[in-house]
Order: C-alpha cells, then sequence, then structure tokens
C-alpha cells in the first residue's frame, strides 16, 4: 500500500548507502567510491533521457526532446562538478587508494561507453573490453547497429527537404561520423534562416550545448587525472593523460562545430 512507503524504501536507500566497501582503510577512498557511484547515477538519467529523445527526433515531435536535451545538460553539469570534488584527494591521497583497485579503471564504464555510442562517438574496439560481461557488450553492439541521436538528426534534414546524399543517409552506423559538406551546408541554411527553421535551429543548439558540456567534462577528466597521478598510466594500463587530451580533439557533431566558420 502506497501508505507505507517511506522515503528510504521509495529510494530504495538502503541498498544504496550501504554500496560503499572501502578496502584500503584510506580516509580518501569513500571519496573516491561516491564520486564515481554518483557519476553512473547521472550516466543512467542521461542514458534514460538521450533514448527517449531519440525517438521523438525518429518521429519529428521535437519539443518534448528539446526538454530532455536540456535536463541531458544539466545532468552534465554535475558530472562536471564531480571533477572539482574528486580534486581535493592529493596524489598522497590517491597513492594509499590506487593499489587496492587491481586492474578496474573509469575507462570500462559500460554507461560512459554507452553514451559516446548513443551520440555518436563509435569505434568497435571499445566493446572488447566489456566482452568480460556478455550482456554489457551486446547492448553495445546493439546500439553500435543504431543510428546515433546525430544521425537521427541528418535523417529529419532529409526528411525536411534538405538535400543530404545517399551515402550519407546509408553510412555505416558502426564508424566514426565523417564531416560533409552537404551535411554542414543544411545546417548553415538553418543557422543563417532560423525564423524559417526554428524548431530545427533549436534543436541544433541543444545538440551543440551536448557537445560543449561533454568537451568539458573530458577537459575536468584530464585536469583532475593531471592533478593527481601527473603522466603515470592510469589502472588498468589505460593511458592516462596523453588519451584523454587525445579525445578531446574529437567531435560528436563536426558540421555544427564548423558550420560556425562557415556562417
Amino acid at each position: 500500500m502506497t501508505q507505507d512507503v517511506t522515503y528510504s524504501s521509495y529510494l530504495d536507500l538502503e541498498r544504496i548507502l550501504s554500496a560503499q566497501h572501502p578496502v584500503s582503510g584510506a580516509h580518501d577512498e569513500m571519496l573516491f567510491i561516491v564520486v564515481h557511484q554518483a557519476s553512473e547515477l547521472w550516466l543512467k538519467l542521461c542514458l534514460h533521457e538521450l533514448g527517449e529523445a531519440r525517438e521523438r527526433i525518429v518521429a519529428d515531435d521535437l519539443r518534448p526532446a528539446f526538454k530532455m536535451l536540456a535536463r541531458v545538460a544539466r545532468a552534465q553539469g554535475q558530472l562536471i562538478q564531480s571533477w572539482d570534488v574528486l580534486s581535493t584527494m592529493t596524489p598522497h591521497d590517491y597513492s594509499t587508494v590506487r593499489p587496492h583497485l587491481g586492474n578496474s579503471s573509469g575507462f570500462q564504464s559500460a554507461q560512459y561507453r554507452m553514451m559516446e555510442f548513443l551520440l555518436g562517438g563509435r569505434n568497435p574496439d571499445m566493446i572488447t573490453m566489456h566482452e568480460a560481461v556478455p550482456d554489457v557488450a551486446e547492448e553495445l553492439r546493439e546500439e553500435m547497429a543504431r543510428r546515433s541521436i546525430y544521425a537521427e538528426t541528418i535523417h529529419l534534414l532529409s526528411r525536411r527537404g534538405f538535400d543530404i546524399p545517399a551515402d550519407v543517409l546509408e553510412r555505416d552506423h558502426g564508424s566514426p561520423w565523417e564531416h560533409s559538406e552537404a551535411v554542414e551546408a543544411a545546417w548553415a541554411e538553418i543557422y543563417r534562416h532560423p525564423n524559417k527553421h526554428w524548431d530545427l535551429y533549436e534543436l541544433a543548439e541543444k545538440l551543440v550545448d551536448l557537445e560543449y558540456h561533454f568537451q568539458r567534462w573530458r577537459f575536468g577528466h584530464l585536469k583532475t587525472v593531471e592533478r593527481i597521478i601527473g603522466f603515470k598510466k592510469g589502472t588498468g594500463g589505460t593511458p592516462g593523460v596523453p588519451y584523454l587530451a587525445g579525445v578531446l580533439k574529437q567531435a560528436f557533431f563536426p558540421e555544427l562545430l564548423s558550420v560556425r566558420t562557415a556562417l
């Protein structure tokens, strides 16, 4: 009965608040665990919203999608701020925790990888590290076989009458998005005449927000890692700062960035 529901039971706080299991005895391990667990919850919300927003774009029902995409951008703000909290960890603090992490690494976050895939940052090799959990690997492969939220947006532009080449529309869903002059031209038309294409103009800006906040999150990650471990390799043998610097150059929606130069 609903009158028996409490704040704690509704949120399942007993399980959530008992899910932290420090093993090092170091004071700062609780910080390390809580920041990463909270980030996974925010990622779960982002995926929930992005999946539905994609369906709304497919249906050309953009107004609800705008709210969902705006909510993701706010959630990304929370993810970005988490680095400010984690960066209170000094190199000495982290050195007391790191030996107990084994081969675990944030690089293995399936939800982060799914968000990258959903936005269009696709690399089949990234599924390999998740093969130890077959259900997760299969979910990632299923997402790889679908159009990303940006690919669905470009299909929407085509349905609205913009001249999008067949090779762009029929591209391999599993490969990274490659810049298209025709797609940039379509966005240029939308940006030059926003009053004629207001909902597409607003959709473009919502996507730019996602890209902007994702890159801010990546930059925060880079600077936090740099501050705590310098240029050492990450746990699990990940490259650390050089890898994080490299992904900062990757864009999900390249034409939405390049069109700004063309205008």
